[in-house]
């Protein structure tokens, strides 16, 4: 488990004085696949009144997806998307509910059948929950474990019980004293209704806490319990296998000897034999009235992170980093290559004489397995007795000998679309390049969250060497490919700094000097969707502007947001430029989190309307609704404009100039000529139509350069136009560079840029 920020705010960030943030997951292909890895499965099994059998895969992408199973396809059902971060583990229970658990921190209830419909989400743990285990015959318990530490045992009944008087669903911000332990904490509960709506809130009526196993001083990995729920088995960085009593979450005993970080745990039904993978390679069977370990197999070359028992508990399937799936006779200690896979292992689940594996990859495998009958696994030859050693000495004791897979074909693929691995934003600060795990290179457009070019399997390196730009735009926004896809995070005030030319965007109806602002518009475009509902939902509640009344006050922060600046340059509208619309078809998914509750994610085509400060960042609303930027860093960009040196052309000014960073080069070409026109009697033009050289040159009255500067309508007589250059460093600059291209790449200063100014030729 890695270490690495999350693509959303946890609420628990030491940060506390950072504004909330505002992420938006770009979907570029079939959303009904994965595009990471999957961390997790749960098989439901068919039963008599329900004939359908359903897998779930957790996936790195942040989200869950149900899949209905047949003979021989898997059809895609559902997607359950509320986590903000890696989907780490999953386990049904009772038929009906789904526990998953995440690197957000957070354990979620779900009703598995429904069309993701999240019913609980708990904040107990203080860190990445990285594990849980259900017991098969007591549907009303299961336990999480994480990186604090912290193992909880959960009664699921009684955690709903509390607000079970609601008519819906429900989310439980369960958070706890630093170490997750403690007295009742004080607990936020906030409804969801059958629409998955996350603004609803209802006041506290009583906390759940879960039972604490309390022992672990480092990081658990691993979970198991036996049928009945009577017994608890964990593992993590402490090499030890701890064993607890579920009902009072105290300890048993503790089992060592494994060398290494243990990563999976199974217990048989009865609660009597324990099997342990490792980091250290080894697979461990432990007795465990005998409270000691009875036989040891040395079958991987490297770590262990993923164990299946058959249903009689006499051979084990195991997976892990070296590719490998082994079938393990835990009598005879005989073992075969079942198959290999061409990423590690991470999970395994048996269905029927098959069995799923997951890896590192997005795409899910189903191999024959003979569960009911190993043997016919074995028959097919080429087994090796499994030693009792390290793994280097098991790769003596194999001679040197390299397994040959049983199975060269899986039986059943569900496939997943590729992960993008690599990226990097471009200079416009519009557009970021992506290669994905397949190598194809592809260009986003993330003001509009869609793929504009897909050059297939070509360079990286050379690529981004062929669509580099001599422009500079202030970054706005930054971008990780943690969840396998691309994450666009926008943070309060840094994301409001760049702005372009209506012009430039090629925005039609809007005068060509007009300002936009890149965040601002981004930000209507993501929640355009949402304010139609809104406006909707409230009919004439809603103002002129958009802005709907709270049913609570607003908080102090927004209340003081009048004295927040508004955007003069843009009208208050919501509408939605082209270069800002989001498909329908491929909509981003929405991750932050408002002043309640946490951080959720969502689709903002899923938003119903009613979501407000309690769900959304204050900065996001005011922007959205009330048109409102907050300050920002200073937009201008101040320059002097001289003469070139040893030119006969008058001096305009003596002064410092002041631009916005966006101006063209040619709107300064255009004011040097009007200085000179329209500033300028008639007698000190030569016949040709250039300057006098002895014309005295006047100080400029308006020391700002602006968009409006040249004035319209020259008469006749000042049409005597000089040709104009304008130079930086003696290099002539084009005529649509910004000034802070200029800056940038041609002055490359810290001091004010120093621009001159020539008279190539009359006309």
């Amino acid at each position: 488990m890695h270490r690495v920020g999350s693509s959303g705010n946890t609420s628990n960030s030491v940060r506390t004085r950072k504004e909330k943030r505002l992420t938006y997951v770009l979907n570029d292909a079939d959303d009904t696949k994965h595009c990471a890895g999957i961390n997790c499965l749960a098989l439901l099994k068919s039963t008599e009144q329900e004939g359908s059998e359903y897998l779930f895969t957790g996936s790195r992408d942040g989200t869950l997806k149900r899949w209905a199973l047949s003979e021989d396809s898997a059809t895609f059902s559902a997607t359950f998307e509320s986590h903000v971060d890696w989907v780490n583990d999953a386990v049904l229970l009772g038929g009906n509910s789904l526990v998953s658990c995440s690197s957000d921190s957070t354990v979620k209830v779900w009703n598995c059948l429904s069309d993701g419909i999240c019913a609980r989400t708990f904040h107990q743990h203080s860190d990445y929950v990285t594990c849980l285990a259900a017991a098969e015959k007591n549907s009303n318990v299961f336990a999480s474990g994480g990186l604090g530490g912290e193992v909880f045992i959960w009664d699921l009944e009684a955690s709903l019980n509390p607000v079970s008087k609601s008519n819906d669903a429900n989310a439980d911000d369960c958070s706890t004293s630093t170490n997750g332990l403690g007295s009742l904490p004080s607990t936020s509960l906030r409804p969801i209704n059958s629409s998955n709506n996350i603004s609803v809130h209802a006041t506290q009526s009583q906390g759940y806490v879960p039972i604490a196993a309390k022992g672990h001083k480092e990081s658990v990995y691993a979970l198991a319990t036996n049928d009945r729920g009577t017994l608890l088995v964990s593992g993590g960085t402490e090499k030890v296998v701890r064993i607890w009593d579920p009902r009072t979450g105290s300890k048993t005993m503790k089992l060592r000897g494994h060398t290494d970080n243990i990563r999976a745990l199974l217990l048989d039904s009865t609660g009597r034999y324990c099997l342990s993978g490792s980091s250290d390679s080894m697979i461990r069977l432990w007795d465990l009235a005998q409270q000691r370990c009875i036989h040891s197999y040395a079958v991987h070359t490297d770590s262990v992170w993923a164990l299946a028992a058959t249903p009689s508990f006499s051979h084990v399937y195991s997976g892990g980093r070296d590719l490998s799936l082994y079938l393990t006779d835990l009598a005879t200690r005989e073992s075969v290559l079942v198959c290999s896979k061409e990423h590690p292992i991470l999970q395994l689940e048996l269905h029927g004489d098959g069995i799923w594996v997951s890896t590192t990859d997005s795409s899910v495998h189903r191999w024959p397995a003979e569960a009911h009958n190993p043997l016919k696994v074995f028959q097919r030859g080429g087994s090796f007795l499994a030693g009792n050693l390290s793994f280097s000495r098991a790769r003596v004791s194999l001679e040197g000998s390299t397994p040959v897979p049983v199975y060269r074909e899986p039986s059943l693929t569900i496939c997943g679309t590729s992960a993008i691995v690599q990226h990097e934003i471009l200079n416009n600060k519009r557009h970021v390049l992506t290669k994905d795990t397949a190598g194809t290179v592809k260009l986003w457009e993330i003001t509009r969250g869609l793929v504009t070019e897909n050059y297939g399997e070509v360079s990286f390196e050379k690529k981004k060497e062929e669509l580099f730009e001599m422009v500079n735009v202030p970054t706005w926004f930054t971008v990780d490919t943690r969840l396998g896809s691309l994450s666009v995070h926008l943070d309060t005030p840094q994301c409001f700094s760049a702005e372009m030319y209506s012009a430039d965007l090629g925005i039609a109806g809007k005068p060509e000097d007009d300002k936009v602002n890149l965040a601002r518009e981004t930000l209507k475009g993501l929640l355009a969707h949402w304010l139609t509902k809104r406006r909707q939902r409230f009919g004439s509640l809603a103002s002129a502007n958009g802005e709907i009344p709270s049913g609570k006050e607003m908080s102090t922060k927004t209340l003081t947001l009048t004295r927040i600046e508004g955007d003069g340059n843009s009208e208050n509208d919501s509408a939605v430029y082209p270069p800002f619309e989001f498909l329908a078809t491929s909509p981003p998914s929405i991750v932050t989190e408002g002043s309640q509750g946490g951080p959720w994610r969502k689709k903002i085509s899923d938003l119903d309307g009613t979501e407000d400060e309690k769900d959304l960042p204050w900065w996001v609303l005011d922007c959205v609704l009330n048109n409102r930027l907050p300050p920002r860093e200073n937009t201008k960009c101040s320059f002097y404009l001289h003469p070139c040196e040893g030119s006969n052309v008058q001096v305009l000014t003596q002064g410092k100039l002041s631009a916005p960073r966006i101006l063209r080069i040619h709107k300064v070409v255009n004011y040097v000529v009007e200085k000179m026109l329209l500033d300028k009697p008639m007698d000190n033009l030569n016949a040709d139509g250039t300057f006098a050289p002895n014309a005295p040159g006047g100080q400029i009255p308006h020391p700002v350069v602006g968009d409006g500067s040249l004035r319209s309508g020259l008469k006749p007589w000042q049409k005597l136009r000089p040709s104009i250059e304008i130079l930086c460093n003696n290099q002539v600059l084009p005529p649509d560079m910004s000034l802070a291209t200029v800056r940038a790449y041609i002055w490359k200063k810290s001091e004010d840029v120093i621009l001159n100014y020539r008279i190539v030729q009359g006309r």
